[in-house]
């Protein structure tokens, strides 16, 4: 099991919309099978990303309500938000490289 922050319809605004620090959402469903095979990616990513990206988990079952705002059809679904708004989306498994490729084209280069 991932430890990433789970957000919830209490802590959406908070913990993403009002970030000062881009946000990768992984939209998730405890039985979705891709989302197991994608969750080691996104531990990966937010240890190698620590600082410069926020990553957090939304079960998209107990918050159906963001998940439809989000237009989320289909998980797993990976929205990339920066200063509260969407400005990129990943659905279905996807190997590193190409999650970490479309991450990059909208954080600042690291120190």
């Amino acid at each position: 099991m991932s430890n990433l922050l789970n957000v919830d319809q209490n802590s959406f605004g908070s913990e993403v919309l009002q970030s000062a620090t881009p946000v990768l959402v992984d939209f998730w469903a405890p039985w979705c099978g891709p989302c197991r095979m994608i969750e080691p990616i996104v531990d990966k990513i937010a240890a190698a990303y620590q600082g410069r990206l926020k990553v957090v988990k939304l079960n998209t079952d107990d918050n159906v309500s963001i998940a439809g705002k989000y237009e989320v059809s289909g998980i797993p679904c990976l929205i990339l938000f920066k200063s509260g708004e969407p400005v990129d989306r990943i659905v279905g498994y996807v190997p590193e490289k190409q999650l970490t490729g479309a991450i990059e084209k909208h954080l600042a280069p690291a120190a």
